[in-house]
């Protein structure tokens, strides 16, 4: 995870610039989702990039210090590669977050703690960032895999993306 914003950054960059390329996307009118890891990537690219108009993240871990003896590949403690951890870490840098942020999760998650979501949505409020929340009571970590949250939860992601990229996709 030494060079994980970077590395980030430029996969980013070179897949918005092939999709663009090809004729698939129009490059002013692209979200990023994530759900888990998916969503620590989703708010480090808003806050890292201008490639995207919009985010959702789902179920996300977004200040890595609150793991602090390792997190997918990264074995260190946060002891032993602080920096890391505060790089990785999207909470710290959510003052450079400009665009629109859709936070989900479930309360009862039983991978990441509720509380990832909830100090971010506070930092964001603090900082008067363009954000919402979503919270599901007794959902666990794969909300959108359930029944009784899934259709509501992906109901919600298309209005959100259809508003913030003003689209009116079916």
């Amino acid at each position: 995870y030494d060079t994980y914003i970077p590395q980030l950054v430029e996969d980013a960059r070179a897949a918005v610039d092939k999709a663009v390329a090809l004729g698939v996307v129009d490059r002013d009118r692209i979200g990023v989702t994530g759900h888990s890891h998916g969503a620590l990537m989703t708010v480090n690219l808003l806050a890292h990039t201008t490639f995207f108009r919009a985010g959702v993240a789902t179920s996300g871990s977004y200040n890595k210090t609150l793991t602090p003896f390792g997190f997918q590949n990264e074995r260190r403690s946060v002891w032993k590669a602080r920096d890391v951890y505060l790089k990785v870490s999207p909470f710290f840098s959510a003052d450079k977050i400009k665009l629109p942020l859709l936070i989900m999760h479930g309360m009862a998650d039983d991978n990441v703690l509720f509380t990832h979501s909830t100090t971010l949505f506070k930092k964001l409020q603090d900082l008067n960032k363009p954000f919402d929340i979503m919270t599901y009571p007794g959902s666990k970590h794969g909300l959108l895999r359930h029944a009784d949250t899934g259709l509501h939860g992906y109901s919600t992601i298309k209005r959100f993306l259809d508003t913030q990229l003003d689209g009116d996709a079916e």
